[in-house]
């Protein structure tokens, strides 16, 4: 990798810019302002991990690791939080934040999954990569919720085209107005059940309900330096072949090979630096996480895009001469509106008629069920609707241990692969509430002395009606396309769970009602751009990262322009 790498205090103080995270917002950021011609700093307060290098565990087979990739007591006590679900394992363990170091109060249960390292969460991410449609950026106006999101989908329209074809998203074309198409590499295939399933499901609900290929961003051609995606489902051990979009594997050459981007890992940014006068950011101040040693910044612009919660986090800690709640907080908007995808609802069950058939290799991915409720002529008692990601296989070979466990019928068992099995999980979105907050709590300090977050969100009524539809929905799915001994759950969701956390810091219409312009400016200090989750005035149903990407590739070129033009 070609990019200057320096701790902090090492170096020149004074950029173009300034890039607070390096995850799937902050590579975006990193990469399109360098490709424009302005000297980037990219801030990142964790470890280093260098693409292909640092991927450890990547191609280690399952008795190469201590514990097989589980968890032990030892992890369970040093990670309270993260044990409540799959991130606590042994093979990425380190890609985690640390529970100890980093603590943060749960007014209500909120599962805070953090990675805080160079590519952040874009080394873990799910890679599912939707748009969201005219309908979700015209909700709130037209239902009377949050506030009206200040741009539409053409205008976003270009941006979700600029990032696609360089991330390079396989998925299919479909013709859905709640989904729309995009630039998209080849699909990744669904399996001879999922394609059954499809055209029942199809048939009998007239094609109101759709089962199409999920829209993932594992590369189903080459492009520079990446190669198609092996089928390996290990993705999220950071993969040698860079198939996977993430910053190490894309955006971070790309800003790198402009030789105009200098990378500072252990960086912690405490403050945004704020002129009164001008009412302008001046720059960023940085400890170093080794040696607690503090150093100035300065830049034209700062970008902050270290995840919704951490960008809101520093907000909340800037300017407080000026704002007592935080930089930002002047429409009483700043810290509100914490959102997530509610899920864990969904069916599963038992499709015979295949046993002659069987996969090759591991994908990714499944398939993809897009919102079918309140499109349309479609109304329900509640607003807003639910998309599935689900997907068919076969029962592996170790249910064979739990039968006989010995002599020749076991041994016939466990060379077989099982019955099929098909199932999917709904996710919902979450309506803006301005009583779901993220608050300094000034009584609890962190490894480094900053003040921890607090986090009182819950979901509420809307979410409770959504999710007596969510079940029973994929239940009937299921039906149509033959399935027996169907099982519907609703399990236990607690915000945070989804790993999509959104809002806090909203784009809005007015600085009466909200954080940040149409152009991802703060109001209060315009050369301050939010363009992580934090940004959002909404959450839709779809997986959120491709639109933190075109957000974040549309505000640097206005930034850039700006700076150009001397507004800013």
């Amino acid at each position: 990798m070609q990019q200057v790498v320096q701790t902090p205090g090492q170096g020149p103080t004074e950029y173009d810019a300034i890039v607070v995270g390096s995850g799937i917002s902050g590579g975006w950021a990193a990469k399109e302002l360098t490709e424009k011609g302005l000297n980037v700093l990219m801030l990142e307060r964790g470890k280093n991990i260098e693409h292909i290098k640092d991927y450890v565990s990547a191609t280690k087979a399952p008795w190469q690791f201590p514990h097989r990739g589980g968890r032990t007591v030892a992890m369970e006590e040093a990670y309270p939080i993260l044990k409540r679900d799959y991130p606590l394992n042994e093979k990425n363990l380190d890609w985690w934040a640390s529970d100890r170091d980093s603590p943060y109060t749960e007014v209500k249960r909120f599962d805070w999954y953090r990675g805080y390292h160079v590519g952040g969460r874009s080394l873990m991410w799910g890679r599912q990569s939707y748009r969201h449609s005219d309908i979700d950026f015209t909700a709130n106006a037209k239902q009377g919720v949050g506030t009206d999101w200040p741009i539409r989908y053409a205008e976003i329209a270009p941006w979700y085209d600029h990032v696609e074809r360089y991330s390079g998203i396989a998925g299919s074309r479909d013709g859905l107005e709640q989904l729309p198409d995009g630039q998209f590499q080849p699909p990744i295939p669904l399996n001879c059940v999922e394609e059954a399933a499809a055209e029942k499901v199809k048939a009998k609900f007239g094609g109101a309900r759709r089962i199409i290929h999920s829209r993932t961003a594992n590369a189903t051609l080459k492009l520079p330096n990446r190669y198609p995606c092996q089928y390996r489902d290990a993705c999220w051990l950071g993969c040698p072949y860079g198939a996977y979009f993430s910053t190490q594997s894309s955006t971070l050459p790309a800003a790198a090979a402009t030789k105009r981007l200098t990378l500072k890992p252990f960086a912690i940014v405490t403050e945004v630096l704020y002129d009164k006068d001008r009412k302008r950011a001046t720059g960023v101040r940085v400890l170093d996480a080794v040696t607690n040693q503090t150093t100035d910044y300065k830049a034209k612009v700062v970008f902050l895009c270290a995840s919704t919660i951490n960008s809101t986090w520093l907000l909340l800690r800037s300017a407080t001469d000026v704002w007592p709640g935080g930089l930002g907080s002047s429409s009483g908007e700043l810290g509100h509106n914490l959102m997530d995808h509610h899920f864990r609802v969904g069916a599963s069950g038992r499709l015979d008629g295949y046993d002659d058939k069987t996969t090759y290799g591991r994908r990714p991915c499944g398939f993809y069920i897009p919102r079918f409720r309140n499109v349309g002529g479609d109304k329900r008692d509640y607003l807003r609707g639910f998309g599935y990601q689900g997907s068919a296989s076969r029962d592996g070979w170790s249910r064979a241990v739990a039968e006989l466990g010995i002599g020749g019928e076991f041994k016939d068992m466990a060379a077989e692969p099982g019955a099929w099995q098909m199932g999917a999980t709904a996710f919902g979105e979450m309506l803006p509430d301005h009583r779901n907050t993220v608050t300094l709590d000034k009584t609890k300090t962190d490894k480094w002395g900053l003040p921890v977050v607090a986090l009182d969100c819950q979901i509420r009524e809307n979410e409770e009606r959504m999710r007596k539809d969510m079940g029973p929905d994929m239940a009937e799915m299921l039906e149509a396309a033959g399935a027996k001994e169907i099982h519907v759950y609703n399990g236990d969701y607690a915000p945070g769970m989804g790993i999509h956390e959104m809002g806090s810091a909203r784009m809005g219409t007015s600085p009466k009602n909200s954080v940040l312009n149409k152009h991802n400016q703060v109001w209060d200090a315009p050369n301050v751009f939010v363009t992580d989750g934090a940004c959002m005035t909404s959450a839709a149903c779809v997986n959120p990262s491709l639109t933190y990407m075109a957000l974040s590739a549309r505000a640097a070129d206005f930034a850039v322009n700006a700076l150009k033009t001397r507004d800013l």
